[in-house]
Formats: structure tokens, sequence, C-alpha cells
């Protein structure tokens, strides 16, 4: 046998024997406690053990890992479970073997964030674990992408969402909705001036044509639930100069109390109600809007999800 041959044969062994020892080992940690289910019982405590003694096979141990946590979180959503107790320490595993295992930040964090019995509903560790992701995938934008709705669908928080969102739409090649989410987070959590700003960025940087409009349209709501308060507030005080509601905005214009009728965005005059609160002409044309609408109606908040970019 020549010497090229010899070592090709050496080498083979010794894949062999790795990969032997690989499977070997992870039928060993599943004989820890041969009594135990995986409920009761983590296969081993320390991410660093594990990744010692895949012997240097990291990459086919966290898919072996990623697809246990898959399987413990179908076996629990199945059967309608409260607690996920291994969820956490089956993610931390699979991420320290492969760091950039993005499809396990994706949905390990969807899957620590719903609450019970959908998930573990923790979004707290969700929000860690995505953090985490980011620092060891910063250019990755789908992660900030999950972390902005961690924020917005569990935490409530949107402050915390409008942030994530920024953060990823300055990530290169990052999707351009990213922009539009911190926007809207923005303008939903009550922060009018930074979305102003934000959707005023938006419509000046960006030539595609649902995201101007849809730019277009955020920024005519925040006109309307800026003017519309300060109205009723000039109508509150034309009461309290004169002991009456006015019968109509025109009669302030009258009194020198307005210079002109105001207009909204689509150029219809508001309307004066007789209980003083001011109106829109038309609010189906107006979406986003959260002042001026007709008591009862509720304000379309309706977002469109972007679409998918790998």
């Amino acid at each position: 046998m020549n010497e090229r041959k010899r070592t090709t044969v050496v080498f083979s062994v010794l894949l062999a024997a790795s990969l032997g020892g690989s499977m070997l080992m992870l039928r060993q940690v599943d004989a820890l406690r041969t009594s135990a289910t995986l409920e009761e019982v983590l296969y081993v405590t320390s991410p660093q053990t594990v990744k010692r003694m895949s012997l240097g096979y990291d990459g086919l141990m966290a898919d072996i890992y990623w697809t246990r946590v898959v399987q413990y979180f179908g076996r629990h959503h199945q059967a309608r479970s409260r607690r996920y107790d291994l969820l956490p320490p089956l993610l931390d595993i699979t991420t320290t073997l492969d760091p950039h295992l993005i499809v396990a930040y994706e949905f390990g964090s969807f899957f620590l964030a719903q609450q019970p019995p959908e998930g573990a509903g923790r979004p707290d560790l969700a929000v860690e674990f995505v953090e985490r992701g980011i620092r060891a995938n910063p250019t990755e934008w789908r992660l900030y992408y999950h972390l902005g709705f961690i924020h917005y669908l569990e935490r409530k928080d949107y402050k915390a969402a409008a942030e994530a969102f920024q953060r990823g739409s300055e990530v290169p090649n990052a999707h351009p909705w990213l922009r539009t989410m911190a926007a809207a987070m923005a303008q939903f959590g009550g922060d009018t001036r930074t979305a102003r700003f934000l959707w005023q960025r938006i419509l000046e940087s960006t030539d595609d044509r649902m995201i101007r409009a849809n730019a277009v349209r955020r920024l005519r709501a925040l006109e309307v639930d800026d003017v519309v308060p300060a109205l009723e507030a000039r109508v509150q005080l034309y009461r309290q100069r004169t002991g009456h509601l006015p019968a109509s905005l025109q009669e302030m214009v009258a009194a020198g109390d307005l210079t002109q009728v105001p207009r909204d965005p689509l150029g219809y005059p508001y309307k004066l109600m007789p209980d003083g609160r001011v109106e829109v002409q038309s609010p189906d044309d107006l979406p986003f809007i959260t002042k001026g609408l007709p008591p009862g109606r509720e304000p379309n908040l309706i977002y469109i999800a972007p679409p998918a970019k790998k």
C-alpha cells in the first residue's frame, strides 16, 4: 500500500472513530439515568461539557440537540403542557455548540415567548436568547426582526420594539420593512415625535411605492392626532369664555378664536360635534388615526407583515 493510500485509510478510520465516539457519547449521556424521562433529567447540565465531548463535531451535535428541542417542544405543546422546564437549557446547549444556528434563535425564541400552553411563557428569556444570537450574529437582520416582535406581541413594550426594529434597519442588506416597523412601533407607543421623524425619513429615502404610500398615510394620521386634541382644547376655551359651546368651527373663526376652519390632510374641513368633539369627515380614508373618530369607532392600526427575504 503506497503512502497516499495509507494516509487516506488512516484518516478514514479516525473519522469513523470520531463519529462513532460522538454517537456513543450521545447514547451514554441518554443513559445517565435509564429510569428518568427527558422531563426529569437534562442530558448534560453544562453546555461546555457537551462541547468538549463532541470531539470537534460541534455543528453535528448542535443539529442533534436542535432536533431534541423541537421534539421536546412538540410533545409538550401537543399535550397542552404548562411547563417547559428543559427548554431553556436545551437551547443553551444547542447555541453553545453552534452560535450561528439562526433557526434555533428564531424558533427557540418563539417557543420561549408564547404564553402557556402554547409556549414557555418566558418572553424575558426569549429576549435574552435573541440578544445572545445578535451578539454572535450582529449582521443577521432577521434576529432583530424577531426581537422586535417579542417586545411588541408578548411584552407590549412598544419603545423596546421600535428600538429593536431600528437597530435591525441599520444592518447591511436589512429588509426595508424594518424601518417601517420601527416607525409604526414608535407611533403605536405614543412617541409621535420619533414616529414622525422616522416616517419622514422613510418617505424621503425609499422608491418602493407601497412603503412610500404607507409612510404618507402614517404621517397624515400623526397630523390628525395632533390637530384634533388641539382643536378640542380651543373649543373648551371658547366654552369657558362664552359659557356655551360653539355651534361650528366657523363661529370660532368669526369670534377670532381661529384664523380659518382647519382642514384634515385630505383637504376636508374638520367637523365640530354638538358635544364639543372634533371629527374627520372621512375616517375610512385616514387609516391609523386614533383621534377624530366617531364614538365607538376603533382605530385601524392593522399593519401588513413584510414579505420573507432570505
